[in-house]
């Protein structure tokens, strides 16, 4: 039954019976909840065809659609609208139809192709607590752009070229004494990004003896021996010098072995990567096209420039004197070969919000460019940065949170906590394990998820890991108990899904199907916004309702078989929607706990 559609006929009933059919707008939301009903009409753009005032011609409407609409129960006016209730027959029928719908929350296929770029890590450096929000945010909206009916295209750009690169290459050439991932028992991202922080040591190092010997800030930072090396180094690349280029092979062989740990671990994929060492060039090709139609400036240093002073922007570098790259020239070779290959509909950066002005310069070029089709359909999913209770975090410095170490410590504490709280009794040493990764996870996933992307968020370990309030573990647990009461139900030999007698519910059963239906639009609307945090919120509210509702009523122990047997079925259907619902979040829900 499609509720939208039978209210909106049932209502324009109701005016062609009263006021002759008059055209006019019809806007029906759900009732707030501090008011009684279901749903509301909003009357006053009916005032010109009734020719009353608003209480009155809401009075008129609610009168007849009860008279003439076996499903709506009940009415009330409030000023100019007009709140309706349903009966309890409606919302059982409804529970029915949504128990019986295997693909309830699928909405069906659109056509569209979206492609999602997240992750994108550089190749100097593990994964921290940043990248983990980055990850955890792509996946989930690829997964409930997929669950809207788009084809999803997840994608990763490695940004495994350039000076960042270089100062790790060169630093480990000057004082790694050959040292490999093997013979130092490092995971290969760990051991590269040792030397990108030990490359800053002896950079800072330069700097403070130039300054000392009278040079500026500015001009030790440009003279500093190491930095010209590094400089050095990346043009050497860009010409394939073999040495160079062996080297690039072998460290960067080392960072991608790390992340396929760091991203299984996490439980996260891509269909695609592309890699800026192979689209840099198409780039600079596109740069030499822009400087062909005008679109682009040389200056007389040699490097390439686009001038946005008349869009109310600034000039923006596109290849530097010495003929190297930058980021925003493999943007525009990897932004043509995805629309080239993919035939995108769309195109989602998942990017943190220090790069706004960088996608606003993108579009912008590509428009000038002559791929206005391609500019218009590119979106930037801009995120706040994630801070600690100690404060911002420099990879640098060697100052960030590791995420392999992050996922470890949160698992390790889920087993700690469950442990001292018994959910793990019953359990082999295997499904206690399994129980413990479930949850650490879920703790860290759903507490970055939970949060507006938009926002900048603070990460506190310790708040995340929690069994009750706004916790992943809190909604993995109530998963937990209804399929614990299922498989009693089961033991019993309780037949619960067959003959489904049909019982009056009660007002906190009808509360439960009304989340539950409402879960498609809270798909929709998370596909719309780009946004997981409003499924996080459903998922919370169906839980924290269900605990709600086991804790005043009994199920198994229900004296009146139909009235058993549709609880059983009612606790049956919250679990399914809220593992569909965690699933969303990348989120797996136990069995038992």
């Amino acid at each position: 039954m499609n509720l939208d559609q039978l209210l909106s006929d049932a209502v324009k009933s109701a005016i062609n019976a009263l006021y002759g059919g008059a055209e006019a707008p019809l806007q029906i939301q759900k009732t707030r909840k501090e008011f009684e009903g279901d749903y509301t009409l909003v009357v006053f753009p009916l005032l010109k065809a009734s020719r009353k005032s608003p209480e009155a011609t809401a009075s008129e409407i609610g009168e007849y659609l009860v008279a003439h609409t076996p499903q709506i129960s009940g009415f009330n006016v409030i000023k100019g609208f007009l709140n309706l209730s349903l009966d309890s027959a409606f919302w059982a029928e409804r529970f029915a139809e949504i128990a019986a719908d295997e693909r309830f929350g699928q909405a069906a296929p659109t056509g569209r192709t979206i492609m999602i770029e997240y992750s994108s890590p550089n190749t100097n450096k593990p994964l921290h607590l940043g990248h983990i929000r980055n990850n955890l945010l792509g996946y989930s909206v690829a997964r409930i752009l997929q669950a809207n009916g788009h084809n999803v295209i997840k994608a990763n750009l490695v940004n495994d070229r350039g000076i960042h690169i270089c100062k790790s290459m060169l630093a480990w050439k000057l004082y790694g004494g050959g040292e490999t991932p093997a013979s130092s028992g490092m995971k290969g991202d760990h051991l590269v990004g040792k030397y990108y922080v030990e490359f800053d040591k002896h950079y800072k190092e330069q700097i403070r003896e130039l300054t000392a010997s009278g040079q500026s800030e500015e001009e030790a930072k440009k003279n500093a021996p190491i930095m010209r090396e590094a400089q050095e180094m990346l043009r050497r690349w860009e010409a394939k010098d073999p040495e160079v280029y062996g080297l690039w092979e072998t460290m960067n062989g080392w960072v991608y072995e790390g992340f396929d740990v760091t991203y299984k671990a996490l439980g996260v994929d891509f269909d695609k990567v592309y890699y800026e060492s192979q689209t840099y060039l198409l780039g600079k090709s596109l740069v030499e096209e822009g400087l062909q139609k005008g679109v682009f400036f040389r200056k007389e240093d040699g490097s390439v420039w686009i001038d946005l002073e008349a869009d109310g922007l600034d000039q923006k570098l596109l290849l530097r004197g010495d003929g190297t790259s930058v980021y925003m020239t493999q943007d525009l070779g990897t932004a043509f070969r995805r629309f080239e290959e993919n035939r995108l509909d769309e195109m989602i950066y998942v990017v943190g919000n220090e790069q706004n002005y960088h996608f606003q310069v993108l579009k912008l070029i590509l428009k000038k460019l002559g791929y206005a089709d391609w500019s218009d359909h590119i979106f930037h999913l801009s995120y706040g940065m994630v801070e600690l209770p100690e404060g911002k975090m420099k990879s640098r410095e060697g100052t960030v949170v590791d995420a392999d170490d992050l996922i470890a410590a949160m698992i390790a504490t889920a087993r700690e906590m469950s442990d001292e709280l018994g959910k793990l009794d019953g359990c082999s040493e295997q499904e206690a394990a399994d129980v413990a990764a479930m949850v650490g996870l879920g703790a860290l996933k759903y507490f970055i998820l939970k949060v507006d992307p938009r926002k900048t968020m603070l990460f506190d370990p310790r708040e995340s890991i929690d069994f009750n309030g706004n916790t992943g573990p809190f909604i993995q647990y109530t998963h937990a108990r209804i399929r614990s009461i299922l498989r009693k139900a089961e033991e019993a030999g309780i037949d619960f899904r067959s003959g489904a007698e049909s019982v009056a519910l009660l007002p906190e059963e009808i509360a439960l199907v009304k989340t539950l239906a409402d879960y498609p639009a809270t798909v929709r609307a998370a596909g719309e916004n780009f946004a997981p945090s409003i499924v996080g919120a459903y998922a919370y509210e169906l839980a924290k309702s269900f605990n709600g509702y086991y804790h005043d009523h009994s199920i198994l122990r229900e004296e009146n078989v139909a009235v058993r047997d549709m609880r059983i079925r009612l606790a049956e259907q919250v679990a399914r929607t809220i593992r569909s619902a965690m699933a969303l979040l990348g989120i797996e829900v136990p069995e038992r706990m």
